[in-house]
């Protein structure tokens, strides 16, 4: 696309005031790259509420409402529901704004590729933002993978389990969209949150050749069932070799600002291994970062292991970027396609009984 960095600060929108505008905003808090300029909601409540953090902002009910009122706005920050993707960012896109969309993308390859040819047609930028691959234990990790200290990597390893007790609250709303998704085929764990686990993999690694998954499931509720326990093992181009397990612990109580995952990575090369203790959670109560090297263990006190900065550094990447045009967008609308290949290919597998897909087979 013709796009030209801004040579002022962004004139900003946030669409969707819900429980994520939390983490989201913290990239925007005095931030000289943005103005932000428009909060959009249906909840008068919200907007009441968030425009406390914003006094110069205007409130709208609706994006049309936005559109219609004449202001001026750059790019916008869409915290949508998932099934409301595709007709918000095709609708937003329309509008003439750029789009930084939260994840998962969307539900189906149908679905991405109309809102990729959106941004094509209006000329605009499409991001699918993913906050864990600027998470700094997580940027770390990648730099020992890349850099040979660990000699060639032979093995990588995920572990997540899923617990019921902790955290903060959310919405009852927001539930209300996981279980649409759920009936959907689309999981809390597998698709949801798993969506940030599958794009490290690639962000490591790069593109994968073949997924198997066995996807199971439990009921926490009466008709209601987590995608638990799940097993996905992949192989990248490169012939490394990844293995993502998930278990539930509903009875578990994590210690958690945030969600109460309990997280974990581990990759292993030729000469050693270096593990990413947690996340979201406080599980593990050692470092965030351990190298196993030459005998001797390297433990790394000093990393911003906070989830929440995650977001700030991605948003903050994001809002430099439109100022700059400068390295990689991380993701593009393009990349964010593979990612959905890559969780369609495990719910492929799963359903024809572990069998090997290769992502770009689909669709």
């Amino acid at each position: 696309m013709s796009f030209t960095p801004y040579d002022r600060p962004v004139r900003a929108a946030f669409i969707g005031l819900g429980r994520i505008y939390d983490l989201n905003v913290r990239a925007y808090l005095d931030n000289p790259d943005v103005e932000v300029v428009a909060l959009v909601d249906p909840s008068e409540e919200r907007r009441a509420e968030r425009a406390a953090d914003w006094p110069g902002a205007q409130t709208f009910a609706s994006a049309s409402e936005l559109a219609a009122s004449g202001l001026h706005v750059d790019a916008v920050e869409a915290l949508l529901p998932i099934p409301l993707h595709e007709e918000g960012v095709v609708e937003l896109l329309g509008y003439g704004w750029h789009v930084n969309l939260q994840k998962p993308m969307a539900n189906d390859l149908a679905a991405a590729r109309r809102m990729v040819d959106a941004a094509a047609a209006n000329d605009r930028l499409l991001r699918v933002m993913e906050n864990y691959i600027f998470y700094e234990p997580l940027v770390k990790l990648k730099a020992l993978a890349t850099s040979g200290e660990l000699g060639d990597i032979s093995g990588y390893h995920m572990k997540m389990v899923g617990s019921g007790r902790g955290g903060w609250d959310v919405p009852a709303s927001s539930y209300r969209w996981q279980l649409q998704q759920m009936r959907e085929g689309r999981g809390i764990l597998v698709f949801d949150d798993g969506w940030h686990k599958l794009a490290t993999a690639l962000w490591l690694f790069g593109p994968i050749t073949e997924v198997r998954a066995w996807v199971g499931g439990t009921e926490v509720f009466p008709g209601v069932e987590v995608d638990a326990p799940t097993t996905i093992v992949w192989e990248h181009h490169n012939g490394i070799r990844g293995v993502w397990d998930i278990t539930l612990a509903p009875d578990m109580y994590l210690r958690s600002d945030y969600y109460t995952n309990d997280e974990r990575w581990e990759i292993t090369g030729r000469s050693g291994y270096a593990r990413v203790n947690r996340c979201t959670g406080r599980g593990i109560q050692q470092p965030s970062l351990e190298v196993y090297l030459d005998g001797q263990m390297r433990s790394y006190h000093a990393l911003d292991d906070d989830w929440a900065s995650s977001f700030r550094d991605s948003g903050r990447h994001w809002l430099r970027w439109l100022r700059t045009g400068e390295g990689p967008m991380l993701w593009s609308g393009e990349e964010a396609v593979d990612v959905l290949r890559f969780a369609l290919a495990a719910y492929t597998s799963s359903e024809a009984g572990g069998i090997g897909v290769d992502p770009a087979s689909l669709g």
